[in-house]
């Protein structure tokens, strides 16, 4: 019996799934589930708005209203990820200011266990990401968590973020998959939503996205405290 059907075997009550024969395909988003959200909370909430008061002159609460409101706005639309869009609407160099605070991008914990021990089980693993590729380049730099992937799908280049029907369908222009033997784990419980209603037979949410947040409840997805839980 080889190593793998022996932790096959293992039963645990601790672990969310274990039936690893029935998944072919793990489709992983980046911010909030293999990386540490705080990153994006941080910059958005406080760097951003400090950034946008310094230069147009104003208070850093008219600056926070004026990012927020906008935000609001465009809020699950693929502006709301674009780093283009919003050097332009600030006028700012976002790229830039992300580039700047780089040094707190983390990985979460037991990232680097879990995405090892899908390849070494012939998993194909995807990165499905909503990031715009700025973003996406600068943080898969500053980890280098693409070795780990067969293939990376960006929603900029589908024309539509993963929260907008007809995405999940989409994606198989990108990257074929079979929806009943794929794994999907995002920490935005919309796109599981979305996912989920395409036919996507297994989805995961993440607990605490932001390490220095507040954990998720109620969610109608079940949710991950760490990537140990889906090992056998």
């Amino acid at each position: 019996m080889t190593l793998y059907n022996i932790l096959m075997t293992i039963d645990s009550d601790d672990n969310k799934f274990l039936q690893w024969q029935d998944i072919d395909t793990v489709l992983l988003d980046m911010d909030g589930t293999l990386l540490d959200l705080h990153f994006d909370n941080h910059f958005w909430l406080q760097h951003v708005p400090a950034c946008y008061a310094e230069k147009h002159g104003v208070t850093h609460d008219e600056a926070y209203q004026h990012v927020m409101n906008r935000s609001a706005e465009t809020r699950s639309s693929l502006n709301w990820y674009c780093v283009d869009f919003w050097t332009r609407e600030l006028s700012l160099d976002i790229g830039q200011l992300k580039h700047d605070m780089s040094e707190k991008i983390v990985i979460r914990p037991d990232v680097i266990l879990f995405l090892s021990w899908l390849n070494k089980s012939d998993k194909r693993v995807v990165l499905v990401t909503n990031a715009h590729p700025v973003s996406m380049d600068l943080k898969m730099e500053k980890t280098q968590l693409h070795v780990h992937f067969d293939n990376i799908v960006n929603a900029h280049d589908i024309g539509m973020a993963k929260e907008h029907e007809g995405f999940w369908d989409k994606l198989q222009g990108y990257e074929s998959y079979d929806k009943n033997k794929t794994m999907l784990i995002d920490d935005n419980m919309e796109v599981l939503g979305c996912a989920h209603k395409y036919g996507i037979k297994y989805c995961y949410g993440i607990t605490q996205p932001d390490s220095r947040g507040d954990a998720v409840k109620d969610a109608p997805f079940d949710t991950l405290d760490s990537f140990k839980e889906l090992l056998p």
